[in-house]
């Protein structure tokens, strides 16, 4: 009989006809790293993209002799994630040591929670694009300490499969990490590739709200694991499942899902039978491949971590994390919804383009909700695109970005020359103040310098003017057009036009 990772892939099946005859039930499972500025077992800073091997110490290294210590802002951060996910926070718990092999575990084990997770039974609701709303089980919140990375050299595409050598960075092994891990979700159908990416953006959201980690899933602060099963429909048993590792953003999430329920509808219908084993998602082609064969608890031998003492959060400090918990993303949303007056795909959009944030602080600047939504939506999200940068790394900040609104609305700035000046601020010119000053953009408003530079354009196209006194008032556009060229754009276009026509009929 055939299997998944002894043959060559078999062929994909149409997504249609898997959710017509296949059942999904997914699983997700999510790393977390914590953004406190300490290990979770040391004093060794977690600062990202430092040198290799140079954030590391004794403990993390796993030297003889080394002892442990629990690091009590990253069980504050755990206890705040598992209470903002309706868990319950567990009275007593302790650390077990997961056992395995790697290189990049130095202590030949990770420090991690087995039976004892500090949050366990929660929910998390999602609300789909079409507004239905999917409750999602969250099985299990844990501590556990992350890797060391591997770097394979040599390969064709950075695996250790091909590789000449690998290096190792032991930087971010000890970074604290919070494993959250969703109860078995069925009865998604077609929709279950959707499901998975509503999923990790809200859990994205929330937990960035919380202040506890960057949840950067390009950087690595943020791994999903997404777990998949088939069986045929109505059946009611439960297929096998594969695990698809560190899958690092919110499309690819949707479209690892997309893929292997393709794939095992594939294996099944030639006869094959899954295996139980985690994959890799490939980003160029869309499509998953083999890793290993998936251990069981058992295979880690878990036992008690001797070397720290159990955790066991009182009721009062549970109830005084619970009061620092912040308003959550989805309620946030709905009251700015309302408050801006906009609609469900308008603030969807925001959500998006990630511009939410940057809209809201550029309000509480002092800009009307539609100016700052068109900036940063429009202008400023082109700015983004062509300068390979996230909206929010863009070299400007809400404030500098409401006080080029206030120049406009004040009539020192026409939009076109507010558009220079922001290009001004990006390029670091300075504040748009100081970019106004030194471009000489703003707007004149001199009245006799403007009656000047339109008498002098209608000196230049005496035909023009014929055309204007004969009530073809359209055709002044032509002696607009020259003024604001002889003025550098720096002219206020309405009040240039009054005064061509008032001009023109003396």
């Amino acid at each position: 009989m055939t299997t998944a990772s002894t043959h060559s892939e078999p062929e994909l099946v149409e997504f249609d006809d898997v959710v017509a005859r296949f059942d999904p039930v997914l699983g997700i499972e999510v790393h977390v790293e914590l953004s406190t500025n300490t290990k979770m077992f040391c004093g060794c800073p977690t600062e990202f993209g430092a040198e290799p091997n140079t954030q590391v110490c004794p403990v993390c290294l796993g030297m003889p002799g080394a002892l442990p210590v629990v690091n009590r802002a990253a069980v504050e951060s755990a206890m705040r994630i598992g209470l903002a996910l309706n868990c319950e926070i567990a009275p007593w718990g302790r650390f077990a040591r997961k056992n395995y092999f790697y290189p990049d575990m130095p202590k030949n084990f990770q420090t991690s929670q087995y039976d004892e997770p500090i949050a366990h039974d929660g929910f998390l609701d999602l609300t789909l694009d079409d507004g239905e709303v999917v409750r999602i089980g969250i099985e299990r919140a844990h501590m556990e300490e992350d890797t060391g990375k591997s770097l394979h050299v040599g390969g064709a595409d950075g695996r250790i499969h091909g590789a000449d050598h690998s290096l190792l960075d032991y930087n971010r092994a000890g970074v604290p990490l919070i494993e959250i891990v969703t109860k078995m979700i069925p009865d998604t159908g077609a929709r279950a590739p959707e499901v998975a990416r509503a999923y990790v953006t809200a859990l994205r959201d929330l937990i960035k709200s919380l202040g506890v980690s960057d949840v950067r899933m390009d950087q690595g602060s943020m791994r999903a694991d997404v777990n998949l099963s088939l069986s045929p429909s109505g059946s009611g048993q439960l297929g096998t499942r594969t695990e698809t590792k560190n899958v690092n953003s919110l499309r690819s999430v949707e479209r690892a899902v997309r893929h292997e329920m393709s794939r095992q509808a594939g294996v099944l219908d030639a006869g094959g039978e899954i295996v139980q084993e985690t994959r890799h998602f490939d980003e160029a082609t869309g499509h998953t491949r083999a890793g290993r064969r998936k251990e069981t608890s058992e295979d880690y031998r878990y036992f008690p971590e001797p070397d720290l003492v159990p955790i066991a959060p009182s009721a009062e400090w549970v109830e005084e994390l619970r009061g620092t918990l912040p308003e959550l993303p989805w309620e946030r949303r709905k009251r700015i919804q309302t408050e801006w007056g906009i609609s469900d795909e308008e603030i969807r959009d925001l959500v998006n383009a990630g511009a939410l944030d940057l809209v809201e602080a550029t309000v509480a600047a002092g800009a009307s909700s539609q100016e700052a939504r068109s900036w940063w939506v429009a202008y400023l999200a082109q700015q983004a695109n062509t300068r390979s940068v996230e909206l929010a790394d863009l070299a400007i900040t809400p404030e500098q970005v409401a006080r080029v609104i206030a120049l406009v609305a004040d009539g020192e700035l026409t939009n076109k020359l507010a558009r220079q000046v922001v290009d001004g601020v990006l390029d670091g010119e300075g504040s748009p103040d100081e970019v106004v000053a030194a471009r000489g953009l703003k707007v004149v408003s001199d009245e006799g310098e403007l009656i000047a530079a339109v008498d002098a354009a209608l000196a230049e196209q005496p035909d023009v003017v014929e055309k204007i006194r004969g009530g073809k008032v359209a055709a002044a556009g032509a002696i607009v057009g020259a003024v604001m060229k002889a003025t550098r754009g720096q002219a206020d276009a309405k009040r240039v036009k009054e005064l061509v026509v008032e001009r023109s009929s003396l």
